[in-house]
């Protein structure tokens, strides 16, 4: 069964063991007031898309594979991971550990 996604380049970028590539969710431009409020005072997102995820973690020997996939929404802590710039766009590298939830 085939989705509808919009149309990636492949990607340049693959994580090690048990971390994942995050495409931030774009945060509505948003007027308070009448005021407009930059993007240094704005919060961070904590939500946003796995584009790529790691082969998991070796525990004991053996690789646990990794619960999350290519296309899942996640909610992510506000601090955690690693922001990278990847063909000009915004991504967060993070461990799967501080990932929170999937929004399905």
């Amino acid at each position: 069964m085939a989705t509808a996604t919009k149309a990636k380049p492949a990607l340049k970028i693959h994580p090690l063991e048990d971390r994942v590539v995050i495409q931030p969710s774009d945060e509505a431009e948003s007027m308070r007031g009448g005021l407009y409020i930059p993007d240094t005072a704005k919060e961070k997102p904590t939500q946003g898309e796995v584009i790529a995820v790691g082969p998991g973690r070796v525990e004991k020997g053996a690789r646990i594979p990794m619960d999350l996939k290519v296309g899942d929404k996640v909610i992510y802590g506000k601090y955690s991971g690693t922001p990278f710039t990847l063909d000009g766009d915004e991504v967060i590298i993070i461990k799967a550990s501080d990932v929170l939830a999937k929004i399905s």
